[in-house]
């Protein structure tokens, strides 16, 4: 049963890195690529998100950050068109999901609002520098941070709860902390945070990027608010899942004012990665996490390398 799985899901792979990208750039019977019907490139982002969707539960990362690099280096499509589209699929799941976190009390408006304040001002300006340099340079610098991406998945580590001897200054004067019930096993949890200058600090960097290369954010909010700041891994995870709806809102913004947001390309991807993610989450029961893990690492690192490839033109 577990080697038919792996079949399985290598097939998926395969198709998602070689035999989309094929159908897409390769017109039937030898026609031009301009002579396909309407729904054509509609229809093979369906598919291919759906695909991504599956992935994005089960590697445990967030749709946008596979549908940038995925889509910008195999498909035909302007870097621009798929960065504004990646900002809405990485929202599309923030809104959903926020809502539901913050009546848990995981996500924390505390933490969230004034981090969110830094980080989607900062995602303002990387939008607006991303649509000013030249196509080349931010798809070289979208294959360096994806690569960077892959490097940061395997080395880093969680703190299911960090030991913060006592909170700084500044987190005390802004009230940051909280306290949480563990639904695992019922203790109920106070914590607080600190080093938050140099946490803040962070989200400067990570908001430029977010609006830049219109990747959702959570695979670098996660780790600084909990390696860094010192939060819980659950309250990092959820507030995280909150901090997009944000973020990505003030930068998606930017991408829609420019033209940069095309209705047939948003709707089959969103389409696709919520129907790709209620598969994924059933097939969560089954499937074995590192094996997915490392699969979801190999699409990101070939995907990086692809975009490096096509920024430096070979």
């Amino acid at each position: 049963m577990e080697k038919k799985h792996r079949l399985w899901v290598s097939g998926f792979f395969l198709f998602v890195l070689f035999v989309s990208p094929a159908l897409a750039e390769t017109p039937a019977g030898g026609a031009t690529a301009d002579s396909h019907a309407w729904w054509f490139w509609p229809m093979i982002l369906l598919i291919v998100t759906f695909i991504m969707g599956v992935f994005a539960v089960l590697g445990g990362v967030g749709g946008g950050v596979l549908f940038v690099p995925i889509i910008s280096g195999f498909f035909p499509f302007h870097l621009d068109f798929v960065r504004g589209t990646g900002l809405l699929v990485a929202l599309s799941g923030a809104l959903a999901a926020g809502p539901g976190l913050l009546k848990m009390n995981l996500a924390s408006l505390r933490l969230a609002i004034p981090v969110a304040l830094i980080a989607s001002t900062c995602a303002i300006f990387g939008a607006m520098v991303g649509l000013a340099l030249p196509t080349n340079v931010i798809q070289i610098s979208l294959g360096g941070t994806i690569i960077g991406i892959c490097v940061l998945m395997l080395t880093a580590k969680k703190s299911v709860l960090p030991d913060v001897p006592q909170a700084d200054r500044l987190s005390t004067a802004l009230r940051i902390y909280g306290v949480y019930q563990e639904g695992s096993t019922g203790q109920i949890i106070d914590w607080k945070i600190h080093r938050t200058p140099l946490g803040l600090c962070l989200f400067i960097i990570i908001g430029v990027m977010a609006g830049m290369f219109g990747l959702g954010a959570g695979w670098a909010n996660v780790p600084v608010l909990n390696l860094v700041m010192g939060a819980p891994l659950k309250i990092s995870v959820a507030t995280s899942k909150f901090l997009l709806s944000i973020t990505d809102t003030s930068a998606a913004w930017v991408y829609m004012n420019k033209g940069c947001v095309i209705p047939l390309m948003v709707v089959p991807s969103l389409v696709g990665i919520m129907l790709g993610s209620l598969v994924g989450v059933h097939l969560l029961k089954i499937a074995k996490p590192t094996f997915i893990r490392w699969m979801v690492i190999a699409i990101l690192a070939f995907a990086g390398v692809k975009a490096l490839l096509k920024g430096l033109g070979i």
